[in-house]
């Protein structure tokens, strides 16, 4: 006697060769014997066990589930009940196994009730199930059309809707997303790569820049309506000459200095900073806006800025102009001594933006002791030499310390130029200095009189941001608030208007303790460091695009650490798989293999090491 049972999901047939209460030990047509439950059997039947699964199998594949289910009525029934009335007598071991394989492999028209039993599927589930299963097929379709039209470099028309959130935000269960995932799996590239085959990556710039706005300024970066900004005009004018200094790409112009003789032989040195807080009242849209964007984003060639024009332009300072500024006046002796200090708000007439590419001529490293014609030549050698005693002061100057290099980046018409500049340059250590000197100094009114301020600290190595006035160490100041910026960051606007209550003898708009301050800096400080990692990351990407623009074929490079290279002439640090174990500091030529500023990737391979001085051939 043969068995037809159930196992696991499938069908099996074999041999019984006893037959115990609840069991069967049997033997399969391949000789493999095993012991089955009773109540998995289905069917017993004489006769031989080869070829009756194929049998069964065909006969099972002419049985239309349809026509079933029509003829099963609504009650639950077995599997042998339904081949009779199927086949209109009782059905033969082949023909009742062609049922259950049939019935068992429709579970939309047919749903199962146990071994052998099932029951048809209402009308109207099952009209809900073909139609899924229509839509599967007409789906898969799709995807397979999908496939072979990006295997071949060829964007499908519906793409174009859907390429924010295959770049950004995939999902996974989408047509789209399945194509993509199955394509490039054939072809051997990336998503990225593919689209970017497929022609939907306009430019490498634009995909980076797209995923920066896409979680920062998922709104876009236009200005909502913010009501209109009013600069005061009833303050009392100073009678200064004010100049900036700052690049040429600079718009929010937020300081300027001026340079008084006084009748005592001392000299008057005046830092003017740009006031908004005077016209951005707190609570108000503007602020608002302050508030979330938190500070201007810069990169290459382009810069979101933190207030709409129509609030920079009243109060940047601009040659030619009355602007409202909170003013620093330092008086010094002729050693360059601080004798005296004084903080006022005030008028300040703009006479002149000095830029760098035009002032460095006149005044660098090499002759900014050196008198010139250049008008103002004057005024920056004296401040020059207040900013190295200011430097002094504090513990950080060190003339033999090799100067730290920064890089300016200039993009016109996609087009990148890249030019060094040393951080401690005459012009640059000048500025810095006093807007240090005027940041600490304000911090330390605001803590004098227990006004709650925004302060950057350092201690321990690790930098921070406070609400208490705390030492910055790497700077060697007592505290230091960001006041100096406050055209550009929220920071530095929220200190303004704690230093014009203090000036102005009101009521601090922070009071101590308060959850509006705390959230302006913990926000602030997550903000900010997001928007320099932008920053630098399009650097990285310009970098790359200069490799491209002037088909450098080979570079110069420092060793960092491990296999890890600075090249020459830009801010890039990059892997280096096959440089050999070299120290830190040694020079090296490369052979630049591959320049991907999609994937931000740079394939270099080791050329030699350089002596010191050595040119590669």
């Amino acid at each position: 006697m043969n068995v037809f049972y159930e196992e696991e999901g499938s069908f099996k047939i074999a041999s019984v060769m006893s037959e115990n209460p609840g069991s069967l030990q049997v033997e399969s047509v391949t000789g493999k014997r095993s012991k089955i439950k009773s109540s998995n059997v289905l069917l017993k039947f004489e006769g031989s066990l080869s070829g009756f699964m194929e049998q069964a199998q065909a006969e099972a594949a002419s049985l239309a589930p349809d026509f079933l289910w029509e003829c099963c009525g609504e009650p639950e029934f077995g599997f042998d009940e339904l081949a009779k009335e199927y086949y209109g007598h009782p059905p033969t071991p082949i023909e009742a196994a062609a049922t259950a394989i049939s019935l068992h492999a429709a579970p939309m028209y047919f749903y199962r009730k146990g071994k052998g039993r099932y029951k048809a599927a209402p009308e109207e589930n099952l009209k809900a199930a073909l139609a899924a299963q229509e839509r599967k097929r007409l789906q898969a379709e799709k995807v397979a059309e999908y496939v072979e039209q990006l295997k071949a470099h060829v964007l499908p028309a519906d793409f174009s809707s859907k390429l924010d959130m295959l770049f950004y935000e995939p999902d996974k269960n989408s047509l789209e997303w399945k194509a993509l995932d199955e394509a490039a799996s054939a072809t051997g590239l990336g998503h990225l790569k593919l689209l970017e085959a497929c022609g939907a990556v306009t430019s490498a710039h634009d995909y980076h820049f797209g995923a920066f706005l896409r979680e920062y300024f998922p709104g876009g970066v236009h200005f909502a309506d913010h009501g209109e900004v009013a600069s005061p005009d009833s303050l009392d004018r100073a009678e200064v000459e004010a100049f900036s200094i700052d690049d040429a790409t600079t718009t929010e112009i937020d300081d300027a200095f001026s340079v008084q003789a006084l009748d005592n032989g001392n000299t008057r040195v005046g830092i003017h900073i740009a006031a908004p807080a005077l016209g951005i009242q707190p609570e108000s849209a503007l602020d608002a806006v302050a508030l979330k964007r938190l500070s201007t984003v810069y990169m290459p060639g382009n810069k979101i800025t933190m207030l709409p024009e129509a609030a920079i332009g009243p109060f940047s300072l601009h040659a030619g102009e009355w602007r409202p500024t909170l003013s620093l006046y330092l008086e010094i002796d002729p050693e360059l001594a601080i004798v005296n200090s004084a903080s006022r708000l005030e008028a300040v007439k703009i006479t002149e933006n000095l830029r760098h590419d035009e002032l460095e001529p006149h005044f660098n490293e090499d002759n900014w002791q050196t008198p010139n014609d250049h008008p103002y030549w004057a005024r920056l050698n004296l401040l020059h030499r207040l900013a190295e005693s200011l430097e002094k002061g504090r513990g950080k100057f060190d003339p033999n310390r090799a100067p730290q290099v920064d890089y300016n980046f200039y993009v016109e018409n996609g087009l990148v130029r890249i030019t060094e500049r040393k951080r401690g340059a005459p012009m640059d250590k000048l500025v810095a200095e006093l807007m240090i000197h005027a940041n600490s100094h304000w911090g330390g009114m605001l803590a004098e009189h227990d006004i709650p301020g925004i302060y950057r600290a350092q201690q321990g190595g690790k930098v921070y941001m406070t609400v208490n006035a705390e030492p910055h160490q790497g700077l060697g100041v007592a505290q230091y608030a960001w006041s100096t910026s406050p055209l550009r960051r929220a920071v530095d606007l929220v200190n303004q208007r704690q230093m014009l209550s203090l000036l102005q003898g009101t009521e601090p708009v922070y009071t101590k303790g308060s959850d509006a301050l705390a959230t302006v800096m913990r926000e602030f400080d997550l903000v900010y460091n997001a928007y320099n990692e932008f920053q630098t990351r399009m650097e990285r990407h310009w970098c790359l695009q200069f490799l491209i623009q002037e088909n450098v074929q080979a570079v110069e490079a420092t060793v960092w650490r491990e296999n890890l290279v600075r090249l020459d002439g830009m801010p890039y640090i990059t892997k280096v798989p096959s440089l050999p174990e070299l120290a830190p500091g040694t020079r090296v030529a490369l052979e630049v293999k591959r320049v991907d500023p999609l994937l931000m990737e740079l394939d270099c391979r080791f050329r030699t090491a350089l002596a010191a001085g050595e040119t590669p051939l």
